[in-house]
């Protein structure tokens, strides 16, 4: 049928535009239009490359077209996931969100290609009521995709639209590796957390369940943290804010990051809660948040959150937890007491919120064995601190990082924590060269984890050392051992699950490490750029080496001094038959350590079976290295 003014068809419509467009321009405008262009033509290539029409560019704005409804939904998924890497590279102040709306409706489409009609009306709408860096569709789109994308929808309830008289139904779109969540249909209730006391059986259940909750897929180009909301686990979960530092010196920020990164650990250790790890947390820290916005993007239920002052001799520690969905207060409680009493005020931080959420481990002692290394409160100190430099991972900062932790141990000599941070340092000086013997380092290191687990054989943090150093020691069969108890003593902690899954990997298990790193994913949103590469390398040895190089290549660009990722990645182009840029990420890592060979590198001694490392040698001999 023709219309006067044009040609009337149905058609799935994107619209998006930016968030605080305003404000952007107003600090710098032309900074903001550079970046608005650069940010085009990722809508452009997207569009495109899915079947897509740009419409229109005005402004701000973009508007587009797709014959199907589920090539509208796929390009805004990887615009925002690709738009949210590059903006990792921006400052806070300067990063540009877009909203995006999907709407399949009716429109009028002029010969000038122009379009317009009620259905650009409603994805219009949808962008703006969904959230910077997400997407919002239409629950006419949701019906057409709810089974045929591997991602989840969140009801948003019915919308007013202008002009319309129905309401219109609306989804957030969700990072999830299911089609349709449980949230989905406006007249499902949501699940409420089933009470139970779980015992050891019970607990063990959990865990093998857990592998399953969360389906992981890396997108065209790795994000550096999500970019619409993840599901709630099938158990309570929360999130640990940054306490926020009150004594007005940031030099003190050690003391409020340490409680924070205390009581992370120690609620990762019951098996029945759901923790998002440190690094995602942190992203947080410093910012004035919305509680919802944040249950959000983490995927949680509860948050605590809080503030800490300290004095010569007094600690002063408000907390509250709280309900994320509706930002309701659960429990607060303020502590005003000596400094030798924070090991009490952490117990009672996480016995009250064990209790609030009706979490009860019959194998609970395990977590009281483990809870605190030392009680010294000049060792604790000192730990926190040391801790603190080494993850600059600069050499400064981890020479000086385990110079307290050994005045740490000096005070308390069966400090094991301590004894661990001594263990990385050690390691981290062999991969990076800053030792004359590399070797030597990691026996350091490795006698450092084994002293530790010797006084504490629950602290999977120890094992997960050990694991490591013993994979790059080419002592292959114990690696596997250790990496396996790391992972049954901290099956909660997104770091000890990433060491190990990368022991796992090169041992022939790479397919079971893959699902390991989709744990570790989900419990740590916003990963730190190491994150990738283990999951580069599991890939990588699962032969799914496409999917290898965007997780390596992440983590090549945000730590370029890693020779781990660069030779990864190197494999990764020659393996899928890029020679030439496989030569270029070989001169790379070849600029790191001028003393590499193709044979003679710790990514190659790490692989024990015979023909998988013929294969990685051959790959980086293709590549240039001799």
């Amino acid at each position: 049928m023709v219309d006067p003014g044009g040609t009337r068809k149905l058609e799935a419509i994107l619209a998006a535009d930016v968030a605080g467009y305003s404000r952007l321009m107003q600090d710098d405008d032309e900074a903001t239009v550079r970046t608005l262009e650069a940010y085009r033509a990722v809508f452009r290539e997207k569009i495109e490359a899915h079947h897509g029409r740009v419409v229109d560019m005005a402004g701000d704005s973009v508007l587009a077209v797709f014959e199907a409804a589920t090539e509208a939904v796929r390009t805004a998924f990887e615009i925002q996931s690709e738009l949210a890497q590059h903006n990792e590279t921006l400052p806070e102040a300067r990063r540009m969100r877009f909203r995006i709306g999907v709407n399949l409706g009716e429109v009028i489409e002029r010969p000038d290609g122009t379009v317009y009609g009620d259905g650009v009306n409603v994805a219009a709408r949808l962008e703006s009521i969904g959230e910077p860096g997400g997407v919002t569709v239409s629950g006419t789109v949701f019906d057409q995709v709810k089974n045929r994308l591997q991602l989840g929808f969140d009801f948003m309830g019915e919308q007013e639209v202008k002009n319309i008289a129905e309401l219109v139904r609306a989804y957030r779109v969700v990072a999830e590796g299911t089609s349709v969540s449980a949230s989905s249909q406006p007249k499902r209730k949501r699940a409420i957390w089933k009470r139970a006391v779980i015992g050891v059986v019970a607990a063990a259940i959990v865990l093998i369940g857990a592998v399953g909750i969360y389906s992981y897929r890396l997108p065209a180009k790795a994000t550096a943290g999500p970019t619409v909301a993840l599901h709630l686990p099938d158990r309570p979960s929360i999130a640990v804010l940054p306490f926020q530092n009150m004594s007005g010196n940031p030099a003190e920020d050690w003391y409020s990051d340490g409680l924070t990164e205390t009581l992370i650990t120690d609620l990762s250790k019951w098996g029945a809660l759901f923790v998002i790890a440190r690094n995602s947390s942190f992203a947080y820290k410093g910012k004035a948040v919305d509680a919802r916005q944040v249950g959000r993007e983490l995927g949680v239920r509860y948050l605590l959150e809080g503030s800490v002052q300290r004095t010569a001799d007094r600690v002063r520690i408000n907390a509250q937890l709280i309900e994320a969905e509706t930002g309701r207060h659960i429990w607060a409680q303020r502590y005003d007491r000596s400094r030798a009493d924070i090991f009490a005020i952490q117990d009672d931080i996480t016995d009250k919120i064990v209790t609030e959420l009706d979490v009860k481990l019959v194998a609970g002692e395990q977590l009281r064995k483990w809870r605190r290394s030392t009680r010294s409160l000049e060792a604790y100190e000192l730990f926190l601190q040391g801790g603190h430099l080494q993850t600059s991972n600069t050499r400064e900062g981890v020479t000086r990082g385990k110079e307290l932790a050994e005045k740490a141990l000096e005070i308390d000599p069966k400090f094991a924590m301590a004894m661990v941070n001594i263990g990385w340092a050690h390691n981290s000086a062999g991969d990076a060269g800053w030792t004359d013997d590399a070797t030597e380092s990691y026996k350091q290191a490795l006698a450092w984890g084994r002293k530790a687990i010797a006084i504490d054989d629950s602290l999977g943090e120890a094992h997960a050392l050990v694991a490591n150093v013993l994979l790059t020691l080419e002592q292959h069969r114990e690696a596997l051992a250790e990496a396996e108890k790391a992972l049954a003593v901290s099956p909660n902690d997104a770091n000890v699950i990433v060491l190990s899954a990368w022991v796992l990997a090169y041992n022939g298990r790479a397919d079971e490490a893959v699902v390991l790193m989709q744990r570790a994913f989900r419990l740590e949103p916003y990963p730190p750029p190491w994150f990738y590469g283990g999951l580069g390398d599991s890939l990588l040895f699962s032969k799914r080496v496409e999917e290898a190089i965007p997780a390596h290549r992440q983590c090549v660009e945000r730590i370029p001094e890693f020779i781990w990722c660069q030779l990864g990645l190197t494999a990764d182009y020659a393996l899928a038959g890029n020679t030439d840029q496989a030569k270029t990420q070989g001169k790379e890592a070849l600029g790191i350590n001028p003393k590499i060979t193709a044979t003679d590198n710790t990514y190659v001694h790490s692989i024990p079976d015979p023909a998988q490392r013929a294969e990685i040698v051959d790959a980086l001999r293709r590549a240039g290295l001799k």
